[in-house]
C-alpha cells in the first residue's frame, strides 16, 4: 500500500472492477456489450500485471540495456542499425528474448510456454 492512501489499494480496485466485468456484466449481457466487457476486463488484467511486475521488469530491462552498453530502447535500435552491436550476439538475442517475455507476461501470460512463465 502506498501512503497516504488507505485500503483498498489501486491493485485491489482494479481487481474488483475486473471481476465485476468478468462475472456480473459479461454473464448478464450478450453481443457487443459482452464482447466489450471481456475486452475491458482483459485490459484491467494487463494493468494489474504491469502494476505487480512493472518495477522489477523495468529494473531488469535497464540492467540488460546497460550490459549491452546502451541507455534505452531507442539507443539499442540505433546501435543495431549502425552495426555497433552485433546482431548475431547471444547477449543481444537473450536481452531481446527477456524483453519479449516481460511484455508477454503483462499482455497475456497464457501465451507463454510453462517453462517461460514467471
Amino acid at each position: 500500500m502506498t501512503e497516504p492512501h488507505d485500503a483498498p489499494t489501486a491493485a485491489q480496485l482494479l481487481e474488483a472492477v475486473r471481476e465485476f466485468l468478468e462475472h456480473d456484466v459479461r454473464d448478464a449481457t450478450d453481443g457487443r456489450v459482452r464482447y466489450h466487457a471481456r475486452v475491458a476486463a482483459n485490459v484491467l488484467a494487463m494493468v494489474e500485471r504491469e502494476l505487480a511486475d512493472g518495477d522489477g521488469q523495468r529494473s531488469a530491462h535497464r540492467e540488460r540495456l546497460a550490459a549491452l552498453g546502451v541507455a534505452d530502447d531507442a539507443e539499442l535500435a540505433a546501435a543495431i542499425r549502425s552495426g555497433a552491436i552485433d546482431v548475431e550476439s547471444t547477449r543481444l538475442a537473450d536481452a531481446l528474448w527477456q524483453a519479449t517475455l516481460a511484455k508477454v507476461t503483462v499482455a497475456n501470460p497464457d501465451y507463454l510456454e510453462p517453462a517461460d512463465r514467471p
